[in-house]
């Protein structure tokens, strides 16, 4: 900055003697040399060097110039506030759909995600050019020092300015700023982030009504300490879409009532009138939860705050998840007898996460005691747990078991015990995967759990339960060779050993995900395997170019471990560490799932070409594949395999079965 009264020469030989030093050393720099009056002018058009201004300090020089310069910014950005505060609002929306929740994301922007450090200074600035935010914005400023005490953590950690929290860089930020374990680390970033979005949240919808005129949104204000109020005053907020009085929450917070033993009747149905409100209750029990109302109303919810999910699969922190698992069981109350268990079933399912050990079993117990405090008679609460206990039976099973074999709906019908909670618990399978995140829900697993259910239903019901045909239905003229349409393909050639890997490796090698597969007999004798191939962004695959390829390997004319090599070299990136406990290799074998073959359970970290080598060392091992699902879930494929020895049986030697494992993970590990 300067007054103006020097030669333009001058000027540039003063700054260049600023600059330089301070590039030498690597610290980047933006910069600009102007008058007050040239830099207010472009600060006219221009958000970023405004906000720019209105944060601007002084360093170094005449302090006058500095003074006069942040004087008159705030002045224009008063003088033409309405204006600003809209073109702020946008860029601040474009930024949180560019960068995502600070809150939830695996490696959260710290600076650009929504509740990230751009919001509070946004705020600060809004302040200055509208009457309606007063003193009430000051909550930030204290999550906002937790958050850039991370990021500054994060820059000393790896020398360089950079805002985004990632992975490899989690557990010594951590370290750095004395928290116990990233997982601690990353739960005080989510509950400082969403701090941050429930002010700016409260902030911006009272600017936009303050620029809307006269007419305004109106607040619910709660007055009563009574837990009762608290959950009446949310249902009427969840379902009018009017938001509750943070004033007023912070008031009932000073001296809130912990909540009765049991419960009063109405106030479990409001609980689950707040819950059915489905997507409209997420932000009501955020406010609650903001002010510590909701740990009044459930104590055990404090074991799940922000509690982190680190891996790519989960979207959300546990108590975020457990919201939206709830508003998806909103939309489906209908298909079930027993909407109220659904709801509660859906908000506590994974409550366990919240405590040492494996969550299912720690779930059923915190169940067993929350359940009844809510109100709920005996039988009820042993409904909840049983959707605590089973909660993944179905994807479970849909996804990694034969649906056409006696012995799957046989076990599932025996788990489940009756239609009702085969019900509660198909509805809780949606709404759960949906609230997971994008690879825990599609038409093909739903599909696949409606088989499951609709074989089950018939099972309990004591219908006729369809049968599979033992071979598979192709023409009787389709050649030899592989032949695909949309999203599969069928392989029909001459019986033999490592077929089915082959196949495999050769998707792999063109990079088609495969998602299901079955293996089998034609009516004429020849070998049938039939993949489904995970849809890449609507594009059909080259079939003409997969056939080639998997000609030329079953001829001896392409070498496919080696191809497969140089695809895993050039794709190492897209499988880079996703989560923070990488799976370790495991094969579960289980010899009771199915009268008719051996399944065999592979859980591996993700790479190229697993299904080709988890299939290779089973053929190696004298073993037929029969059916496979392939699930990838995150950082982790989980793989089930229905496998036979070359006589159609079951493979009930004990060492062979350790063989099996050991060919296994020995490839895997290659």
């Amino acid at each position: 900055m300067h007054h103006g009264k020097r030669k333009p020469a001058q000027v540039k030989e003063l700054a260049d003697k600023v600059w330089y030093p301070i590039w030498d050393r690597g610290i980047g720099l933006d910069h600009s040399v102007r008058t007050v009056k040239e830099a207010l002018a472009v600060a006219d058009s221009d958000l970023k060097a405004m906000l720019g201004m209105l944060d601007a300090r002084h360093v170094a020089g005449d302090a006058s110039l500095s003074e006069e310069l942040a004087a008159r910014a705030r002045e224009q950005w008063r003088s033409k506030g309405k204006r600003w505060l809209r073109v702020l609002h946008d860029s601040l929306t474009e930024r949180h759909a560019r960068f995502g929740e600070v809150a939830y994301l695996l490696e959260p922007e710290l600076k650009e995600g929504r509740g990230g450090l751009r919001d509070v200074h946004a705020l600060f600035a809004a302040r200055l050019a509208t009457p309606v935010l007063a003193e009430r914005i000051d909550a930030v400023l204290e999550p906002h020092g937790r958050l850039a005490a991370v990021r500054s953590a994060l820059h000393t950690r790896v020398g360089k300015a950079m805002d985004r929290l990632v992975l490899q860089e989690q557990d010594g930020v951590a370290t750095d700023l004395g928290f116990a374990d990233a997982d601690a680390l990353m739960a005080d970033v989510s509950a400082a982030a969403r701090a941050i979005s429930y002010v700016s949240d409260d902030a911006w919808d009272r600017i936009d009504a303050w620029l809307g005129g006269p007419v305004a949104r109106a607040e619910r204000v709660i007055v009563a300490h009574d837990p009762g109020h608290w959950l009446a005053a949310a249902v009427e907020a969840a379902e009018t879409g009017v938001p509750l009085s943070p004033s007023a929450l912070e008031a009932v917070a000073v001296d809130a009532v912990d909540a009765p033993e049991p419960w009063p009747e109405s106030w479990r149905h409001d609980l689950v009138a707040l819950l059915g409100a489905g997507h409209n209750a997420i932000p009501v029990l955020e406010a609650l939860d903001q002010h510590g109302l909701l740990v009044k109303l459930l104590p055990e919810w404090e074991s799940v705050r922000y509690k982190p999910q680190r891996n790519a699969y989960h979207r959300f922190t546990v108590d975020r998840h457990l919201w939206e698992a709830a508003a998806n069981a909103a939309a489906l109350t209908r298909s079930v007898r027993r909407p109220d268990l659904l709801l509660i079933g859906a908000l506590l399912h994974d409550i366990g996460k919240g405590y040492p050990g494996d969550h299912t079993d720690v779930g059923i117990e915190v169940v067993g005691r929350v359940a009844p405090r809510l109100g709920f008679v005996p039988a009820d609460v042993k409904v909840l747990q049983e959707l605590v206990r089973l909660h993944l039976l179905l994807p479970d099973a849909a996804t990694r078991r034969d649906l056409s074999d006696p012995a799957t709906i046989e076990h599932v019908a025996k788990e489940v015990g009756d239609v009702d909670t085969l019900e509660l618990l198909a509805a809780l399978t949606e709404a759960d995967s949906l609230a997971t995140g994008t690879s825990a829900w599609s038409d093909w697993k739903a599909g696949l759990v409606d088989e499951l259910v609709s074989r089950v239903r018939a099972r309990l019901q004591g219908d006729a339960v369809p049968e599979e045909p033992e071979t598979l239905d192709v023409p009787a003229d389709l050649p030899d060779g592989l032949h695909g349409e949309g999203h599969r393909c069928t392989v029909l050639a001459s019986d033999r050993p490592g077929l089915f890997s082959k196949v495999a490796g050769v998707l792999a090698l063109h990079g088609l995900d495969v998602r299901s597969a079955s293996a089998g007999q034609a009516k004429d004798g020849r070998a049938v395997e039939v993949f489904e191939i995970e849809p890449s962004f609507g594009k059909e695959p080259k079939w003409d170019r997969v056939a080639a390829d998997l000609d030329a390997v079953l001829d001896g004319r392409m070498a496919l471990a080696d191809k497969l090599i140089e695809r895993s070299r050039s794709y190492a990136r897209r499988y880079r560490r996703t989560a923070a406990r990488p799976a370790d290799a495991r094969v579960i074998v289980d010899n009771t799932a199915s009268d008719r073959a051996t399944v065999i359970e592979v859980r591996a970290p993700d790479g190229v070409a697993v299904l080709h080598r988890i299939t290779m060392a089973l053929a190696n091992c004298g073993l037929d594949v029969r059916l496979a699902r392939v699930s990838t879930i995150g950082h982790e494929v989980v793989d089930a395999f229905y496998v036979t020895d070359r006589a159609g049986a079951k493979v009930l030697d004990d060492e062979a079965l350790d063989a099996v494992e050991s060919a296994v993970l020995r490839q895997l590990a290659s």
